[in-house]
């Protein structure tokens, strides 16, 4: 990694493991360890806002240059060194440890919110880059389940080979459908790559074979992709996913130099689109955060906890 990227990376407050995994403490992180709010997905899926480890295995690079992205972008390089799976685990949750230190000492932080914090058992493998790219991810998600660790991974979808090729599976696998139709995504996701559109669709193509609870993503951006349900509806069936969540798009990080706050639908129209999605998918809205503009849709009843959908993977030795 070149030195000033890391510099610019620490500033931005990233803590960097070897020369290719980064944690951080997100928004939603530091409301819940003081205890005024949460994030959405302990919401819709159990999970304690302040013991969840926002990380990326692989910063280095990525198939894509979204336009609504807030990572840094034009920095990829090559990895000469892997990390082994528990030593990057161990590096990361200890990153994280460095920077709620100061919270030790806030008034309106409980002792036990931040023991919670300092041991978190949820792992979102989603920070930036595209983390299926790091070669032993089967193994560090092994090691997280091993402890007992709810893990979320999130993919472009342009690498249906490496995730073909897992064997161990996330608890719950997000891709992110940016657009409905070729034209759109080259304009929402920037792509590197020549066959990146085909290659989401054969991602698509093979989510119904895995063996874990899946979930499309699609991040709405008014005035480029958020439009034609009819399109999102027809990616949606090929998938078949155990749930979708619309969520529209929010003005932050390096965004802000692309786009502006009138690229970010209202929540009201977010609910529209998923509405009119889910009827055309045979599902129906389940939770909602107007402040985060992301529905839920799924089919009634299902369950949306993730420790219990994914209990029988979580063993602690």
């Amino acid at each position: 990694m070149d030195p000033k990227y890391r510099s610019l990376l620490e500033k931005q407050q990233y803590r960097i493991c070897g020369d290719h995994a980064a944690v951080k403490l997100c928004h939603w992180a530091k409301e819940s360890i003081t205890g005024r709010r949460h994030c959405y997905k302990q919401d819709f899926y159990g999970i304690v806002s302040h013991r969840c480890l926002q990380m990326t295995p692989a910063i280095n690079e990525c198939s894509h240059q979204c336009s609504f992205c807030w990572r840094v972008q034009g920095r990829d390089y090559e990895v000469t060194e892997w990390m082994e799976p528990k030593d990057m685990l161990d590096c990361l949750i200890e990153q994280q440890r460095m920077l709620i230190t100061g919270y030790k000492g806030d008034s309106r932080v409980t002792p036990e919110a931040f023991e919670e914090a300092s041991n978190p058992d949820q792992v979102a493998i989603s920070l930036a880059g595209e983390p299926i790219t790091y070669p032993y991810l089967s193994d560090f998600l092994k090691e997280c389940h091993r402890r007992g660790m709810t893990t979320f991974l999130v993919t472009n979808g342009t690498y249906p080979e490496r995730l073909e090729a897992l064997d161990e599976l996330p608890c719950q696998l997000y891709v992110t459908v940016a657009a409905p139709d070729e034209k759109t995504y080259a304009e929402a996701c920037r792509p590197k790559i020549d066959d990146g559109w085909e290659r989401i669709v054969k991602t698509l193509e093979l989510l119904p074979s895995l063996d874990t609870r899946t979930v499309i993503r699609h991040t709405l951006v008014d005035g480029i992709n958020f439009f034609d349900p009819e399109g999102y509806a027809k990616l949606d069936k090929i998938a078949d996913p155990d749930l979708i969540e619309p969520k529209g798009y929010v003005f932050v990080g390096g965004s802000r130099q692309r786009l502006s706050m009138a690229n970010m639908p209202p929540f009201e129209g977010i609910l529209n689109f998923s509405t009119e999605l889910g009827e055309l998918v045979g599902m129906e809205v389940l939770k909602e955060r107007s402040d985060s503009r992301v529905v839920l849709l799924g089919t009634p009843g299902v369950e949306t906890d993730i420790r219990k959908v994914c209990a029988d993977r979580l063993k602690v030795n």
